[in-house]
């Protein structure tokens, strides 16, 4: 019994004690976490927009990021403490200070929108020091962004990348006018993107027709969306081309429900989306948003799904996110658990080497990593690597498909590693189940066909007339080349193409005016292409080339000196100077030796002359005794066999051809004299002809008809006639006599159709003119309708030209030189044999001291002069030349045997002189 007492006393004792040991354990346990958490646990901020699914996405990525690390960390926690800021930036800015200084946190993450990142870089992380990792990126990153903001990490790409794959698919289907929609945010975070997109499109030749800014979501009053309907009632808008970014999912699906009741979905129609909307959607969502956005094209950034980290992240993500049915994770969740797990390696090695900061070691993991979202390389806080994009179909209301890759560097490809290059971005499916790309344009219907102007009144009516008096009639109203351009054209196009003619009787300048300004669809007719009017019109393929030509009235041309045209007064002056040269050449050589060329000095001269005129018709008959005479003379014929038939030919081309002789062949002379011209007073011609020919205003007559111009000229009104080379060319086809033209100096652009900018149906135009020119379709058709008559007579280009001395340059060196030559020779042997007679002679000649220079040249041209040489029985060759000189006869005979000079008989004249 005082056992059981004693047992009890202890235990009511042992249980007044109880509290105090629990008090002291708590207190001690309280201080152990406490020191623990004080040292080992790191707090990183996060700021979101919490009612977007992007911010939903992105809170439940960094969740199991961090949930990941404390449950393999035993030493270490890492606590997140999430901040909604509604992506206002001033919002994100003031839930960073509250971050920095309550919960004490060493880093902060997240930052939808740029405009957000950098308020919080700026106010909060420059001056607490701390890292801001944002899931942002501006549009075009700005200059010195480190120096500005030394603390800040973007993990996102700037928006360069995707605005050119836009620009590229906008290039691939050869859409030319774009509508650009976006959100309304309050910040004008709009601008650097469409800034950027503009400039891409200008690179691929195509240009924003239009931007649409739609309000934000909370200034919308009505529920129905009646502001949205009337933003987009826009009747001058023929794009129809829609490229959607910087949106609300709410506002994107209300955009297409609208879309689609105004019959802008579908009917060559196409919209692109950016990734902000495309990684909104998911392939498995079976909502009705999809469904209204059919055959709408995404973009989306690349990042591997095969792995198996992706695979247990995508397991995670789908049990944390049981909102949205089977969800996967986008790029933006992908990027938020990334940055996570950065931090957590970086806290890791922070434990084993307290020295280094948070930034170092983030810069470190953050230069070369490898996670989710793909490959990243940082470097001064800005990312390096170039995305790789990937192009997204949405099919139907429960799914999309993925298309081609896409890389700054290679374009579109069907591989991530851009190897395999391909032209567009692949197998699309169309809204309405089009068989081809949209067009991107509002097609004319039967209900609104396209209007098509046509000039009313032209100077050339077989080009394009409009005849008012059948419009009730069986026969068409619009005829002319232009119009059978067009129907033809009309035949070649795979489409039906509903339109209207309306004649305009106005000046070409205010029909180019009216189909800028979107009067007109298109203009059917002869409209010059010009520069000026590039920046308005949309032009096909010229159907005819253009220049300025003159034209001026002329007659035949008969001259007396008919018969020296056919060479050049240069060529008549050097033809003359070797003909004389020839002749002094042969004298000088054949006259020792050949009687012929003997007598009294008139005779030597008139035989000489008669030889060299008889051999330009190979009619001489005189003998030749020396060898180099007959070298001169065979290259002499030569030369006079090329001359005198190159001036046969010539001269028989000038007489069959008749030339006409025009009035006036310079337009200086026109200038000078003040000469009346005359032009299309409703063409660009007259101003040109004032502003660069210089001509002036009061010389310049209008001429309204192509009759009329005929008329002026007989009544000497206007002295020449400047049209364009078609009309100059039916002018001249209608008048083959009397008239003549100038090839054009002047060249313009050619004649063309023009329909409004970024049309598509310009493309198909200028395709099928193409063709027709290729097939000489159109050259059969022009000579039917413009030049249907032949002109034998008429001749508008200069005719056979009159043949000058470069032609014959290399003959006549030739033949000069062969004559120098020759007669050097001669010269010296006959300086030798002077100078042989001077040794002989001896004392009976004077002394060189006592004889004047005078004196011995007299005796040297006398000596040169009375020379004569003994026949030889046979002919000398150029080896014993010095000892046989002379030869009898051109024909290789000796002069015994010919019967003008018989053996027994010597010409008393020569003188025989010894031989060495």
């Amino acid at each position: 019994m005082s056992l059981s007492l004693a047992t009890a006393n202890t235990v009511q004792r042992l249980w007044l004690l109880f509290p105090a040991l629990i008090i002291y354990f708590l207190i001690i346990l309280s201080y152990g976490v406490g020191a623990q958490n004080s040292s080992n646990v790191t707090n990183v901020g996060a700021i979101i927009n919490s009612n977007s699914r992007i911010g939903k996405e992105q809170k439940t990525a960094m969740e199991i990021a961090a949930e990941t690390f404390n449950n393999r960390s035993k030493t270490h926690k890492l606590i997140l403490h999430f901040r909604d800021s509604g992506t206002d930036p001033f919002l994100a800015a003031s839930a960073a200070e509250e971050l920095i200084k309550e919960k004490k946190v060493e880093a902060i993450v997240g930052m939808e929108t740029w405009q957000e990142a950098a308020q919080v870089a700026d106010l909060v992380g420059n001056q607490a020091q701390i890292p801001v990792i944002s899931f942002a990126a501006p549009s075009i990153t700005p200059p010195l962004m480190q120096r500005r903001w030394p603390f800040l990490i973007r993990m996102a790409a700037d928006g360069s990348a995707q605005m050119k794959c836009i620009a590229d698919i906008v290039s691939a289907y050869h859409w030319k006018r774009v509508v650009v929609i976006y959100e309304d945010d309050g910040y004008g975070g709009d601008v650097g993107m469409l800034a950027l997109l503009s400039e891409t499109l200008q690179d691929v030749g195509s240009k924003i027709e239009h931007r649409l800014v739609l309000p934000r979501v909370s200034s919308l009053s009505n529920p129905n969306w009646v502001e949205l309907e009337e933003l987009l009632k826009l009747p001058t808008m023929q794009s129809r081309v829609y490229i959607v970014f910087q949106s609300s999912l709410p506002t994107v699906a209300h955009l297409f429900r609208v879309a689609e009741k105004m019959g802008l979905v579908g009917k060559e129609s196409a919209w692109i989306i950016t990734e902000s909307i495309t990684s909104l959607l998911d392939p498995h969502e079976t909502s009705d948003i999809s469904s209204t956005m059919k055959g709408t094209l995404g973009i989306k950034t690349y990042y591997a799904k095969n792995t198996n980290s992706f695979a247990t992240f995508q397991k995670q993500f789908q049990t944390k996110y049981p909102e949205e049915g089977n969800p996967e994770p986008g790029i933006y969740a992908l990027r938020a658990y990334d940055a996570i797990r950065i931090i957590a390696q970086a806290i890791g090695r922070m434990t084993s080497n307290n020295s280094t900061s948070l930034q170092l070691l983030l810069n470190t993991l953050f230069s070369n990593y490898t996670g989710l979202s793909g490959k990243m390389r940082f470097e001064a806080g800005e990312i390096l690597y170039s995305p790789v994009l990937r192009i997204i179909n949405i099919v139907d209301g429960k799914r999309f498909k993925e298309l081609n890759f896409w890389t700054p560097d290679v374009g579109f490809s069907l591989e991530e590693t851009g190897k395999m290059r391909d032209g567009d971005a692949g197998g699309v499916i169309w809204p309405g189940n089009l068989t081809h790309a949209p067009r991107g344009w509002a097609m004319p219907t039967a209900e609104k066909p396209m209007k098509i102007g046509v000039p009313g009144k032209t100077s050339f009516s077989k080009f394009v007339k409009v005849d008012p008096s059948r419009e009730n009639s069986d026969k068409k109203k619009y005829v002319g080349f232009c119009i059978a351009i067009f129907d033809m054209v009309i035949e070649r196009l795979n489409y039906s193409l509903p339109y209207e003619f309306e004649a305009f009787d106005g000046l070409y300048d205010d029909l180019v005016e009216r189909v800028h300004n979107k009067v007109y669809d298109a203009v059917v007719g002869d409209i010059t292409v010009l520069a000026d009017r590039l920046d308005k019109v949309e032009f096909t393929q010229p159907y005819m080339e253009s220049g300025l030509s003159m034209i001026v009235p002329a007659k035949p041309e008969k001259p007396t000196w008919m018969f020296m045209k056919p060479f050049t007064w240069q060529m008549w002056v050097v033809t003359c100077a070797i003909l004389i040269y020839t002749m002094f050449v042969v004298w000088f050589l054949e006259r020792p030796s050949n009687p012929e060329f003997g007598g009294p000095l008139k005779n030597q001269i008139g035989t000489a002359t008669w030889f060299t005129f008889s051999s330009l018709f190979f009619s001489h008959r005189e003998k030749i005794y020396s060898n180099l005479t007959r070298l001169v003379v065979v290259v002499w014929l030569f030369v006079v066999l090329i001359l005198t038939s190159s001036y046969t030919a010539n001269l028989s081309s000038m007489l069959t051809i008749q030339q006409l002789k025009p009035n006036v062949t310079d337009i200086e002379i026109l200038k000078r004299t003040n000469s009346k011209i005359g032009c299309d007073g409703d063409s660009f011609v007259m101003d040109y002809l004032q502003t660069v020919l210089g001509f002036k205003i009061e010389n310049i007559v209008k001429v309204s008809s192509e009759y009329n111009y005929t008329k002026e000229f007989k009544s000497k009104t206007i002295s020449a006639a400047f049209l364009e080379l078609p009309y100059a060319q039916v002018f001249m086809n209608e008048y083959c006599e009397g008239y003549t033209s100038t090839a054009p100096n002047y060249r313009f652009g050619g004649l063309s159709f023009i329909f409004q900018r970024g049309s598509p149906i310009a493309r198909d135009f200028t395709k099928a003119i193409l063709e027709l020119l290729e097939n000489g379709e159109l050259k059969k058709l022009q000579n039917d309708w413009l030049t249907p008559n032949e002109c034998p007579n008429n001749v508008t280009s200069n005719g056979p030209e009159s043949l000058s001395l470069n032609s014959f340059k290399a003959l006549y060196v030739i033949s000069g030189v062969t004559s120098s030559f020759c007669f050097l020779l001669s010269l010296a042997v006959w300086g030798r044999r002077f100078q042989q007679q001077e040794a002989d002679q001896g004392n009976a000649s004077p002394s060189p001291s006592e004889e004047t220079l005078w004196n011995k040249t007299v005796r040297i041209a006398r000596f040169f002069y009375s020379r004569k040489l003994n026949i030889p029985t046979r002919a000398p060759t150029f080896a014993n030349y010095a000892e046989e000189w002379h030869s009898p006869r051109w024909d290789y005979s000796t002069a015994s045997n010919t019967p003008e000079h018989p053996r027994t008989t010597r010409p008393t004249e020569i003188e025989c002189v010894q031989q060495e």
